[in-house]
């Protein structure tokens, strides 16, 4: 006990005497011009931010905000992050400025294990290797023309939930609808989502929580090794098909190509990375499939909640959705379910989840950025020197002008359009949603 309490001690004076030089070497530079924040205490007070759940640290941002003004600065351990909550700065940067404001900050300890060095779309800098691995997703999988594709997909898991939410309401019993569509996320995964707040204290100073916190440590890594556990195999069994279906003759080929429908881990496996010059790893392929996964499972199920609970909370919106479905579905000849190509044909249904999105996205904050060259944001100073990390939040409740009762306006505006005009306004609707959600 004495060696751990000496060990923390001596820790603690070497941290406080590097911060004390480096305010002295850097004294005679003149300090740019940070957004407002509350002071930041050397060693303690950085700690202490990383010991804050991230539920806690959302609503004491939004306080911060309040007091301060929609630019604040935060020092979390070693790094200074920016937040800003107002749509036109949020305009500025990502349109205006958008290739300054396109880079990531260097990673933590946490996020090189978890992203394999920083080769996902979420983490990588801004460059070669960011493109290819935003324009392999937005092209092979996210890309209208693949809809399509994938509708046996969706029909399989529509016909699982409905036959579940079915069993659970003639049971009697209530049904949880989270609980549904929360249902098929791997263990795994919620394990590292809901240990994310206790693991985040390892990104303070990484050589001493080494020492000091070793069982979490080891923690981090298991859950690691766990996720590889899960994936890998799934992996290698997909290649396994990928390269039996590559070496057969081509007309075999043609045939089994409408058979086997081209999914993400197909795109990663012969993609090659132009800094390396290599194709990715397991480990890199690992950390794309758990990228996926982590950003359409809890953000899909979050707004899908949202807009459902809206629906029941205002019964004459869930009668007029009710009302033209019905009515697109009766031109359909008796269809049991909703094709891609009728969707075209319910604008109301698109004002709604577009709204609910508005009102209620699942995430508040966006990922965080990084600069490129030193740049003025809303009077203040964005520096280029690897400790600055910008955040975008809230930017759907901040401006009074945008609390409008949307749907009231599209309710009353509906009656009185053409069909043209209602595809014009949500389209309109689709645009507002770039600086509305996060």
């Amino acid at each position: 006990m004495e060696t751990i309490r000496l060990i923390l001690i001596s820790v603690a004076l070497s941290l406080l005497a590097k911060t004390i030089s480096n305010r002295i070497l850097h004294s005679n530079k003149p300090a740019p011009r940070l957004p407002p924040g509350p002071p930041a205490f050397p060693v303690i007070g950085n700690f202490l931010w990383l010991r804050k759940s991230f539920s806690d640290f959302e609503s004491i941002v939004r306080s911060l905000h309040a007091k301060y003004g929609p630019m604040i600065s935060l020092h979390i351990g070693s790094h200074l992050a920016i937040f800003v909550a107002d749509r036109c700065l949020a305009y500025q940067a990502l349109i205006h400025n958008g290739a300054v404001f396109a880079d990531r900050l260097k990673a933590g300890a946490i996020v090189k294990i978890l992203s394999a060095n920083q080769h996902t779309i979420n983490s990588a800098h801004y460059g070669p290797t960011w493109r290819i691995l935003r324009r392999n997703l937005t092209s092979q999988i996210l890309h209208p023309s693949r809809v399509k594709a994938y509708s046996h997909a969706r029909n399989w898991v529509l016909q699982i939930l409905e036959n579940r939410l079915e069993s659970v309401s003639k049971s009697g019993n209530h049904v949880k609808v989270v609980e549904e569509f929360h249902e098929g996320i791997e263990r795994v995964e919620r394990a590292l989502l809901l240990n994310s707040d206790k693991i985040n204290t390892l990104n303070f100073s990484p050589s001493v929580t080494k020492i000091v916190l070793r069982k979490r440590w080891a923690e981090l890594l298991q859950l690691r090794k766990d996720q590889e556990d899960v994936l890998i195999p799934l992996i290698r069994a997909r290649k396994k098909i990928y390269e039996e279906r590559e070496s057969k003759a081509k007309e075999d080929f043609d045939n089994e190509k409408d058979k086997l429908v081209l999914c993400y881990v197909d795109t990663l496996l012969d993609l090659q990375l132009p800094d390396e010059k290599t194709k990715l790893t397991e480990d890199e392929i690992v950390s794309l499939c758990d990228e996926f996964l982590n950003a359409g499972t809890d953000t899909t199920s979050t707004a899908l909640e949202w807009i459902l609970a809206n629906l029941v909370k205002y019964p004459h919106r869930q009668g007029k959705l009710f009302t033209e479905i019905k009515g697109v579905m009766e031109s359909e000849e008796e269809e049991e379910e909703v094709k891609e190509e009728v969707l075209q044909k319910t604008p109301y249904l698109k004002a709604v989840i577009l709204e609910g999105l508005r009102r209620h996205p699942p995430g508040h904050f966006v990922v965080p950025h990084a600069v490129t060259e030193d740049i003025e944001l809303g009077g203040h100073i964005v520096t280029e020197d690897g400790q600055d990390n910008l955040n975008f939040v809230g930017l759907n409740g901040t401006v009074g002008v945008l609390r409008i009762k949307t749907l009231e306006v599209f309710d009353s505006w509906l009656e009185r359009t053409t069909v043209e005009d209602m595809d014009i306004a949500v389209q309109l609707l689709r645009e507002w949603l770039e600086f509305l959600l996060p």
